[in-house]
């Protein structure tokens, strides 16, 4: 039978320092458990941040190399049925599109990763706490 358990007569009968005991081992499991809880809800979030700001940096490289590779030669093919400079404000405009779209998909991750706090952990602990509170009245009288 565990704590849990325990009907409030038979925690009545048992010695306070028994039952101080008791207390300590299970706020020493449950703290524990709670960090181990946090550890892993932190380490999902922060997966969750890198892929965003690998997807950021995607976009800044993808963003830079398009622009170097491809704006001379679209401006070149389309500079044969208009002015260059309209070519080369066309070609920039695509370009920038891309590169928007791309940083709004990076920044739509990173987003998804915060708040940085163990939001799971800090409800269980309100939840624990709530239990030890209704606890410890039975444990007085």
């Amino acid at each position: 039978m565990t704590a849990h358990d325990t009907p409030p007569e038979e925690l009545r009968e048992r010695p306070i320092s028994d039952l101080v005991k008791q207390l300590a081992s299970q706020t020493s499991t449950l703290v524990r458990q709670e960090i181990d809880l946090a550890k892993v809800e932190m380490s999902q979030k922060a997966a969750t941040a890198g892929k965003g700001a690998g997807l950021l940096g995607g976009a800044a490289a993808t963003g830079l190399l398009a622009a170097g590779a491809l704006t001379a030669c679209l401006i070149l093919v389309l500079s044969e049925a208009m002015d260059a400079w309209l070519a080369a404000l066309i070609v920039a405009v695509v370009l920038g599109a891309i590169a928007v779209a791309l940083g709004l998909a990076g920044r739509n991750k990173v987003r998804e990763a915060t708040p940085p706090v163990p939001e799971q952990t800090v409800e269980t602990v309100k939840e624990d706490v709530e239990w030890a509170k209704t606890r410890t009245p039975s444990a007085r009288t």
